[in-house]
């Protein structure tokens, strides 16, 4: 049930007295992990800290994505595929993560067009055309991201797409040569 529709409820907390409204509070948040990301970068970093999860979050994306540390190699093989493909769903999900508790665009779209350019740059027959169901499936998967990523490169203001569009460029590029865009 939703506090919203419980108008009753709603008003009987509002009601509490302030030290046991704080104590439910507390209780509250300790459930949810995200929510306390969340409040403690709202809380309690600023810019320097903001720059420092950027540059730990663009370092661990390059690592994972490192050829020799993901053991995905650059050969048209079932398991390669899959694993590409667990790979990017993981970088992803860093991501999604990293947007939910900062709700910065800029990055956020900076690393989704990373981790698209890293798999492209060092996977590229692994986005050939192919008769395999995995390959298939990678493709589907990574012409989702592409389309997602374009349209949050399209929302930044100019000066912000302008500092990206090397990136974006080179990403468009080889998804266009591939056959990787969905309309």
């Amino acid at each position: 049930m939703s506090l919203h529709k419980d108008s009753e409820l709603k008003a009987a907390v509002l009601n509490l007295p302030p030290k046991e409204k704080d104590k439910l509070l507390v209780r509250l948040i300790s459930k949810d992990k995200m929510l306390i990301k969340q409040l403690h970068f709202q809380l309690l970093e600023d810019e320097v800290d903001l720059e420092e999860r950027i540059n730990a979050l663009r370092e661990r994306l390059n690592e994972l994505f490192e050829p020799n540390r993901s053991g995905i190699k650059n050969v048209a093989m079932y398991s390669h595929y899959r694993a590409l493909t667990v790979l990017l769903r993981q970088a992803s999900g860093m991501i999604n993560e990293h947007e939910k508790v900062t709700k910065d665009k800029f990055s956020e779209s900076e690393f989704r067009l990373l981790i698209l350019e890293a798999a492209f740059e060092h996977y590229p027959i692994l986005f050939q055309k192919t008769y395999v169901a995995a390959a298939d499936k990678l493709q589907r998967y990574v012409a989702a991201r592409l389309k997602t990523t374009f349209n949050k490169y399209d929302k930044l203001h100019e000066d912000l797409q302008f500092d990206l569009k090397e990136s974006y460029e080179k990403v468009l590029a080889f998804a266009e040569e591939h056959g990787l865009i969905i309309s």
